[in-house]
């Protein structure tokens, strides 16, 4: 069978002050298309379904839409836990309404499916953190295990009260029973989960930029190490860059984020995962790259005209734009390069580096002239920069005013 991994939707995002809605319109069409012409028989998305708990209008009508379109109206089954991002209640909320179109929404820790049945498959068995799904033209079942996010709060809720058990301890526990008592060799078996997960003595994989960030130390951090054997896949979500942190023989994948949402994810390339998987074997997966959305792109200049030409001819880009030079940027420098480029996210002006020893700073004659006492006041202020002609008339018209 074939199963599509994705993860890290985080519909409604913005860039700073810039919607990201209609590169997400694109890019979730471009999901549907890959799973229709690999023809996949299932859908993983794991978590961070929407970027709040509170997401808009307009991005919960391009979640139903794309989730009805990925299940072919209830011939294909889609399966989406929430992330650290979701609000556990509001992915819960309509899933009685979405199995009939074949969608199964769980929000909360250790949920259990009530089974069902549809005309091309059914839920089969069910506990809590596991269901087992029957599909019309396959003659194995799939098993899953689903652990949607989990913060400490809805551990103790779902999982117990012992606050010494590590969370390691904990889900390691909880994932063996449900694997023992029901994932045999005669089925394909996976585990779904949007957790903060690295190989144990692994280098520590960096949490997106600007993302709620789930490892604090590491009372969060669980390792590859506790899943089941009898797991063939691993289909993770937070981590918004493509990566396997298992092996070939069980890969344990982050699918990454559909685009690029901050800047230190400028320059990847994002994926979604096409699982091929039959029992008690060994599963293989591709990566597909996406092509839809904007590039994210960090450029440095040291003068506005070789700014504007790049940016010219780089329009279709959204910019981190660090200019050095060695006097602050005039008001009409900075209306030009914004007019030169409607994608400008962040403008960082950089006053070139001069050295300066501190031991031998000047003393400031105080019996000079107004302005020259504040030019020298500047320049002690900021690193022996000058301040430049335009903050001086500046500083004279208030003068002036105040006189």
């Amino acid at each position: 069978m074939k199963i599509l991994h994705t993860a890290d939707w985080h519909l409604g995002k913005r860039l700073d002050r810039f919607s990201r809605l209609e590169e997400q319109v694109l890019v979730m069409d471009e999901i549907v298309h890959i799973a229709d012409e690999h023809n996949v028989d299932l859908v993983l998305i794991a978590g961070d379904l929407f970027d709040n708990f509170n997401p808009g209008v307009e991005a919960v009508e391009l979640f139903y839409k794309t989730l009805k379109r990925l299940s072919l109206n209830g011939k294909r089954p889609v399966i989406a836990i929430s992330g650290n991002h979701d609000s556990p209640s509001l992915i819960d909320a309509p899933d009685p309404l979405a199995r009939e179109c074949g969608i199964i929404l769980i929000g909360h820790p250790k949920a259990a499916v009530h089974p069902f049945e549809l005309e091309h498959f059914k839920i089969s068995k069910s506990a809590e953190g596991f269901i087992e799904m029957e599909l019309q033209h396959q003659n194995f079942p799939i098993r899953i295990l689903h652990t949607p996010y989990a913060n400490e709060i809805r551990l103790k809720e779902y999982f117990g009260e012992d606050k010494e058990a590590a969370l390691n301890n904990v889900l390691a526990e909880h994932w063996k029973k449900n694997a023992d008592e029901f994932c045999d060799e005669n089925g394909v078996n996976l585990l779904m989960t949007h957790l903060y997960m690295n190989k144990r003595g692994g280098p520590i994989l960096e949490e997106p930029e600007g993302e709620k960030p789930i490892k604090i130390g590491n009372a969060d951090l669980v390792f590859s190490d506790i899943i089941p054997t009898q797991v063939q896949y691993t289909a993770l979500g937070h981590l918004h860059g493509f990566q396997n942190i298992g092996t070939d023989e069980k890969p344990v994948i982050y699918s990454s984020s559909p685009l690029c949402y901050s800047f230190s994810e400028a320059g990847q390339t994002k994926y979604v995962s096409i699982i091929n998987a039959e029992p008690n074997q060994k599963v293989s997966f591709e990566k597909i790259a996406l092509q839809n959305g904007k590039k994210l792109v960090r450029k440095t200049f040291d003068s506005v005209e070789n700014t504007v030409e790049w940016l010219n001819e780089n329009p279709d880009t959204w910019v981190e734009l660090t200019l050095e030079s060695e006097t602050f940027l005039t008001a009409d420098e900075r209306k030009r390069l914004y007019q030169s480029h409607n994608g400008i996210v962040y403008l960082i002006p950089k006053i070139k580096n001069q050295e300066t020893n501190e031991n031998n700073l000047s003393e400031i004659n105080l019996n000079q002239d107004i302005q020259a006492l504040f030019k020298d006041y500047f320049k002690s202020k900021n690193g022996g920069q000058e301040a430049n002609e335009e903050l001086i008339n500046l500083f004279n018209e208030i003068v002036s005013n105040n006189s």
